[in-house]
């Protein structure tokens, strides 16, 4: 048996500089966590393209949904670890949930990071009918409503969920949860007049705010994104502590080969400089990020951290 597992650790050896030596010599796959027609799915579709040019060789989209992005990014950490399955995974299915659930995977151990893509704002976004037109009359109205206001979100644990938390806290206010499978139907419970707010990535609610159907009322990050200007931060606002900013990045199985990382964190890289992607993404409310390897790792662990705090503060469980 010694020598059984011997030979099988010289192959594995053997076999990581001849991956490194060839790679890319057929297509890539990259799992999308999430369906079709979403934020993740227009990321990955756009960034994939330019990638796809640097590598000379096709990516293959692929979306699995299911878990909040849990399983389509276990099927990576399962799979074979030559730089040929990856996944544009989440903020959620890698710091988020194992704060709320046993995970299959360990998000920088099963995995091995490659890149932070993008970066997504979340908006606070209000029904046009609402009263409020910023944040200091809508914790006002908030503070008047003793039962509280009514929170729709994309699902428990999610991220929308989080960040109404997070205000929660900050603000000193009571609101409401309500719980839905997705975006798509909190909002149209917003535009129905029976929940009172939501917060969501900005793509998914550009479109009803520009045609007026609702209101920004507040956004997360550090500056105002370009497509809404008159949104101001909540930190202009004077909520510096709520920042619901989502994310997605690209991982690898985690003993994919140094090497074949470093390839695919250039060809990134140049996907994320170029203009064609930048002017695409950014129309969307869609901030791309980059940087090594390392710091994407890092950015896992420190979100990991602040979002736990988040979830234990608010005695957050899924049932």
């Amino acid at each position: 048996m010694r020598r059984v597992l011997a030979g099988l650790t010289g192959v594995l050896w053997a076999i990581a500089p001849a991956i490194a030596q060839t790679f890319p010599d057929h297509p890539i796959r990259v799992i999308v966590v999430f369906p079709a027609g979403g934020p993740s799915d227009i990321i990955a579709r756009v960034v994939t393209q330019a990638m796809s040019e640097r590598l000379g060789q096709p990516i293959i989209i692929e979306n699995r949904g299911g878990g909040g992005g849990v399983l389509g990014t276990d099927v990576v950490a399962r799979a074979a670890p030559d730089g040929y399955t990856l996944a544009l995974s989440s903020a959620g299915a890698l710091s988020i949930s194992p704060s709320l659930q046993k995970m299959p995977y360990r998000s920088t151990i099963d995995l091995k990071p490659v890149s932070l893509v993008a970066k997504v704002p979340d908006v606070l976004a209000v029904a046009s009918a609402s009263p409020a037109h910023n944040m200091a009359e809508f914790i006002k109205l908030a503070k008047s409503t003793p039962k509280g206001l009514n929170f729709a979100t994309s699902g428990p644990g999610g991220m929308p969920h989080l960040a109404g938390e997070m205000l929660k806290a900050e603000a000193g206010i009571n609101m409401v949860a309500v719980h839905f499978q997705g975006t798509a139907p909190a909002t149209t419970d917003i535009l129905g007049g029976n929940s009172d707010l939501e917060f969501a990535d900005i793509p998914a609610v550009l479109g009803n705010i520009k045609a007026g159907a609702m209101r920004g009322l507040g956004i997360g990050g550090t500056t105002r994104f370009a497509g809404l200007p008159d949104v101001q931060t909540f930190a202009e606002q004077g909520l510096p502590g709520v920042q619901p900013t989502n994310w997605y990045g690209l991982v690898a199985p985690g003993a994919t080969p140094a090497s074949v990382v470093a390839q695919l964190n250039a060809a990134a890289e140049a996907a994320m400089h170029d203009p064609k992607v930048i002017d695409n993404l950014r129309a969307q409310g869609v901030e791309l990020a980059g940087g090594a390897p390392e710091v994407f790792t890092a950015w896992i662990v420190a979100e990991e951290k602040k979002w736990g705090d988040v979830i234990r503060a608010a005695k957050i469980t899924l049932e």
